[in-house]
């Protein structure tokens, strides 16, 4: 596993962005762990997201695009960060843009914010994580419906390996086949579990056998086909 993987897989235990224990998700499903990318709350934090989410970007798409779209609101920040961070380290330059939940009447008008959205843009959609799919299912409408545009993949922070909707395949996998790009993830759970299982991290160990096996029962019930 690359280092910036186990380095963010530490990074969100630091931030208890990662958690196990009873959470539902926003598909309506009982999980033992919880993904929160709301947790990176400073600027230093969000600075190093960002690089994790450049190395991801760039790794899997490339840096051939022109906008990194975050669905509001929580993709909003991470869309500034990994452009930020894609400017620094990769010498890129890539606008940022994302839908208002309101349509504004007065002003920059419209749907969006940031980097206009027109015929032709490349575009990688940022996104924090992806269980059923439901959301990613709402923002490409919303974006196809704005421009002609060329969406070059997803991105999220963890995929958390569930199968979609109506599907035994995952809910990445499904996406880039219903939409024809690619997606890809900074770790997936199979990274984090292999990586957290009874290893000690700063005096503790957060993935026991107990909540392993609860992981792998959950697994049984709503995790997605092996590819």
């Amino acid at each position: 596993m690359e280092q910036y993987k186990q380095d963010f897989i530490e990074f969100m235990l630091d931030c208890q962005v990662l958690q196990f224990g009873d959470f539902i998700t926003k598909s309506g499903r009982k999980t033992p762990f919880f993904v929160n990318t709301g947790y990176f709350r400073t600027g230093g934090q969000l600075r190093r997201l960002g690089s994790c989410y450049a190395k991801a970007i760039a790794g899997a798409f490339g840096l051939d695009f022109d906008i990194l779209f975050g669905p509001a609101y929580k993709g909003i920040p991470l869309a500034t960060a990994a452009a930020m961070a894609l400017s620094e380290e990769y010498g890129k330059e890539v606008g940022y843009s994302a839908n208002r939940k309101e349509e504004k009447d007065h002003g920059d008008k419209g749907k969006f914010l940031g980097t206009p959205i027109k015929d032709g843009s490349r575009l990688v959609i940022i996104e924090d994580v992806t269980t059923a799919g439901t959301s990613i299912r709402e923002t490409v409408p919303l974006i196809k419906g704005e421009a002609n545009v060329d969406i070059i993949g997803l991105v999220v922070s963890v995929d958390r390996m569930e199968k979609g909707k109506d599907t035994e395949k995952s809910a990445l996998r499904q996406i880039a086949e219903d939409y024809g790009f690619k997606t890809t993830a900074i770790v997936t759970m199979q990274e984090v579990t292999d990586y957290l299982y009874n290893r000690e991290y700063k005096g503790r160990i957060f993935l026991t056998d107990d909540i392993k096996a609860r992981i792998d029962d959950y697994y049984v019930q709503y995790g997605a086909a092996r590819e």
